[in-house]
């Protein structure tokens, strides 16, 4: 995905978290293009990925309702990603991570100590960190060799804020935000120590525990701090 469509699908998922864009609220790619200050195409693909994400549904042929969605919702997704991911872990170092693997997976914890080592980020830091995220744990879940568990996660995926690429950055508070994710990477050290020791209990527990540090998004996006804007819903134009 561009940089402008992933700037639009994170904006879009924490207006949609912290409640600024409220269950039932209709939205429409010119107005939400206009307040994003971007074209309609990338509001197009992030409307679709939500979709997919179970945080949008569709409206007439033209517009996209917002899910209602809660806390409970939410915690019960993130559970069973961390359950599904901590099987994976377990049976990775249960079987054995191959050579690659191990590449790959220290080449992340490299990239990711690359942008947390300055002491802050910025939020093409966090888009980098999004992607190093996603190639992580798919590296984990692979080596798993378990298809089941990647099917698993595949439907659990379309439930809201249930899948890894799911994340949901607030820009108005960059440093909470180093915070937050430098801890997540400190866990993604941790999980290849147990990884690569074969220490498959150890795995699984950081493994439950890293998906857990995502149950309070609702708190983390408090819409009482929210300084953006609400999307217009009313869409007059008939662009394409």
């Amino acid at each position: 995905m561009s940089k402008p469509g992933q700037r639009v699908l994170v904006s879009l998922r924490k207006m949609i978290a912290s409640g600024e864009l409220s269950a039932g609220e209709r939205l429409f790619e010119v107005s939400t293009a206009d307040l994003l200050g971007v074209s309609r195409t990338p509001v197009r693909i992030a409307f679709r990925t939500l979709e997919q994400e179970g945080l949008l549904v569709r409206f007439g042929a033209r517009g996209y309702q917002v899910r209602s969605v809660d806390a409970h919702d939410i915690a019960g997704a993130i559970e069973v990603r961390g359950v599904l991911e901590g099987l994976a872990a377990r049976q990775a170092a249960e079987r054995g991570l191959s050579g690659q693997a191990i590449e790959q997976l220290r080449e992340c914890l490299d990239q990711g100590d690359a942008l947390f080592e300055k002491g802050f980020v910025s939020e093409a830091d966090l888009a980098l960190y999004h992607d190093l995220n996603m190639r992580f744990h798919q590296v984990i879940i692979d080596a798993s060799g378990n298809p089941a568990i990647s099917s698993a996660l595949a439907r659990n995926a379309h439930l809201p804020f249930a899948s890894v690429s799911a994340l949901a950055v607030d820009c108005e508070n960059l440093s909470r935000e180093y915070r937050r994710f430098n801890y997540a990477h400190l866990q993604h050290h941790s999980v290849v120590d147990a990884l690569v020791h074969g220490q498959g209990a150890r795995a699984e527990a950081i493994m439950r525990e890293h998906a857990n540090a995502t149950l309070r998004y609702a708190e983390i996006f408090d819409s009482r701090h929210s300084e953006q804007v609400r999307v217009i819903t009313r869409d007059a134009s008939d662009g394409s």
